[in-house]
């Protein structure tokens, strides 16, 4: 019965015993196998719930993304229906904005076209100023040429003697007739003392007349102003001084007549450019003709007191005219009250009469009023008795 089957360590493993092990060693592979199964459904069980719990999270995230993209197909559709709206609405704005921009544009339009315009036509103004002053310039050109000519004419009149003095003579009586009437002034005219200055001026209100002289050295002026070209400069001035000294000194003894003549007489000189060389150069011999009472003239201010002469003999003339037109108003308001006075005598004759008219209309109302009364008395057909008086 204990057959030993083999010995391991000096130890015999019996028939039992070896059963014994082979049942134990079953029993224990049939708890591993147990426990191994054990375990692989736990593991299953595990994964199912792990795959369960995977499936409700993945079915949770699928219900989360179709509420996600319903969400987002809603909003879609809101942004789609704003965006819809915003179209209309930018397209009604734009087509106003449209309509406002080329209604400014026609209105930018219309006023460059009408600054265009007035561009141009200022364009054509200054063009036609332009081609004026072109033309003036043309003209003052050949006025200028003309002027050089005349210069060269004038200075060979200046070079004869005999001519100089009717040069300044001339100039001098072109701008006395042009500005006084032929009865404010005389060439020639004879003094008191039997000079005979070139042009009186007849002052107003009987006042002393002005001398002009145009007797100016022009001959002497030609020596100062040509010397360096073979004279001494100095010599040709003192030349110029002492025949402008002779002739202040003439003009003052022959023309300066008390009573007559004003206390002043004019020396005209021909040339604006000597009447400033003389100023510059000479200012002793002008301040030597003011201390004589001679005051040396330019043709510019003979002019200006040409001009003052005529606005006093003006105005004289119409301090005249309203004595006249005074004199005239005094005789009017004489008659305006001859003509009152004899307006109110009417006006008393009238008032008189009217009150004779009244009285006359009342005389003929109570004669009315008598005779109505007359027509109203009835009368009996038979002569009435006469009434006896007591006592018959």
């Amino acid at each position: 019965m204990d057959r030993v089957l083999f010995v391991i360590a000096d130890f015999p493993v019996t028939l039992e015993i070896a059963a014994f092990a082979a049942g134990g060693l079953f029993a224990a592979l049939l708890v591993a196998l147990l426990v191994v199964m054990v375990r692989q459904s736990r593991e299953r069980a595990e994964e199912a719930q792990q795959r369960a719990d995977e499936a409700a999270a993945a079915q949770l995230k699928a219900q989360e993304t179709e509420r996600y993209i319903a969400d987002m197909l809603r909003v879609q559709s809101e942004m789609t229906g704003r965006m819809q709206t915003m179209s209309e609405i930018f397209g009604s704005r734009t087509s106003d904005l449209a309509r406002l921009v080329n209604e400014r544009l026609d209105s930018q339009g219309q006023r460059i076209g009408a600054a265009m315009q007035e561009s141009n036509q200022k364009t054509n103004e200054s063009l036609s100023k332009l081609q004026e002053r072109l033309a003036v310039i043309d003209r003052a050109q050949s006025n200028i040429t003309q002027l050089s000519q005349n210069v060269v004419s004038l200075q060979s009149i200046l070079a004869n003697k005999q001519t100089r003095g009717a040069f300044g003579q001339g100039r001098m009586e072109a701008i006395i007739g042009d500005g006084l009437a032929p009865n404010a002034y005389a060439f020639q005219a004879t003094l008191s003392n039997g000079s005979r200055p070139d042009a009186v001026v007849y002052m107003p209100n009987g006042a002393p007349s002005l001398v002009i002289d145009a007797k100016f050295p022009l001959e002497s002026w030609q020596r100062f102003t040509a010397a360096g070209e073979g004279e001494d400069p100095r010599f040709a001035a003192s030349g110029f001084r002492n025949d402008m000294g002779v002739h202040i000194k003439a003009i003052s003894e022959k023309y300066l007549i008390a009573g007559e003549t004003a206390d002043t007489a004019f020396l005209f000189v021909p040339s604006e450019s000597i009447f400033a060389d003389l100023h510059e150069h000479f200012e002793d011999v002008v301040q030597r003709a003011l201390k004589a009472r001679i005051v040396i003239v330019s043709p510019s201010i003979l002019m200006l007191s040409i001009q003052v002469v005529q606005a006093l003999l003006r105005d004289v003339k119409m301090r005249e005219e309203a004595y006249r037109i005074q004199t005239e108003v005094r005789a009017l308001l004489a008659d305006v009250g001859r003509l009152d006075e004899r307006v109110r005598k009417l006006q008393t004759h009238f008032t008189q009469a009217a009150g004779d008219i009244g009285d006359i209309v009342t005389s003929s109302s109570k004669i009315v009023k008598r005779g109505e009364r007359i027509e109203a008395m009835e009368f009996d057909e038979a002569r009435p008795e006469p009434q006896r008086l007591a006592g018959e």
